[in-house]
């Protein structure tokens, strides 16, 4: 199937392709095998992303992480939601495997999720996917506000000029009694080089939004509370990706400005 999109919305392409990558690899970090059979059925030109094996392993180590901290959520919990906010083609639905009592709803925008409808199974249980963007508001009164809600957004947050950011994350913690909310965001010096990202540049996309001191999500809201702000060059699991994708992060660690190119985050309220 042939796939046309631009901006933010393309850049997807490049992450599944990382993860598909990744799972080709002779020691996976994600084994997404789902995302393998969705490149082979996509007519693209993959090499267009720039994304490499070297920049797939770092991709893979991200989503692991934001996988565990969601099962984490889950498992001490139990009854939950998921909100899986610019889900793109990722299949973290799949990969958990989330069980009864779990409400999994991904959402991204309506030409997205076309391509998701004939891409990719829906997995089984109480799963919805919802065409809109995560920043409109109508679709959020559909989401009942009973259970612990975990709000998991990767590769979003710097999309968002810090307004949108601010509102969206008031939104979830102001909605539902009690969660968590796990999300990648770029440092101030990850918004400047955007330029350098090949994955951005040759999808025609923006980056607006980066954040400098986690502390300052945590005065967005009354009652929320960073609990791990993990720079991305120092991920668990670094030291396992292949030597030509560690040495480069040691060089940017010992960089001023940009060791906190990019971090995790995970806030509880």
């Amino acid at each position: 199937m042939k796939v046309d999109l631009s901006g933010a919305p393309a850049t997807m392409l490049a992450t599944l392709y990382a993860r598909a990558l990744d799972a080709r690899a002779a020691r996976p970090l994600l084994g997404d095998t789902a995302a393998v059979e969705a490149v082979s059925r996509i007519e693209y030109d993959f090499r267009r992303t720039g994304i490499d094996e070297r920049t797939a392993a770092g991709v893979a180590l991200r989503a692991k992480l934001l996988d565990d901290w969601t099962a984490e959520f889950l498992a001490r919990v139990g009854e939950a939601t998921v909100l899986h906010l610019a889900c793109g083609l990722d299949t973290r639905a799949q990969r958990l495997a989330f069980g009864p009592g779990v409400r999994w709803v991904d959402v991204d925008l309506p030409e997205v999720v076309a391509v998701r409808e004939r891409l990719l199974t829906p997995p089984p249980g109480d799963y919805r996917l919802v065409p809109a963007s995560v920043t409109d508001e109508a679709w959020w009164a559909e989401v009942p506000a009973d259970r612990p809600t975990v709000a998991v957004f990767e590769g979003l947050s710097m999309y968002l000029t810090e307004d949108e950011a601010r509102g969206l994350v008031r939104r979830v913690a102001g909605r539902f009694d009690s969660g968590e909310l796990l999300f990648d965001v770029y440092g101030p010096m990850g918004i400047r080089l955007q330029k350098l990202v090949p994955a951005v540049r040759r999808a025609g996309a923006t980056l607006h939004w980066g954040l400098d001191d986690p502390a300052v999500v945590e005065s967005w809201h009354p009652g929320l509370r960073c609990v791990d702000a993990l720079r991305s060059l120092a991920m668990p699991g670094v030291g396992q990706l292949p030597l030509k994708s560690r040495l480069p992060l040691r060089v940017m660690g010992l960089l001023p400005g940009f060791k906190d190119v990019g971090r995790m985050l995970r806030y509880r309220f």
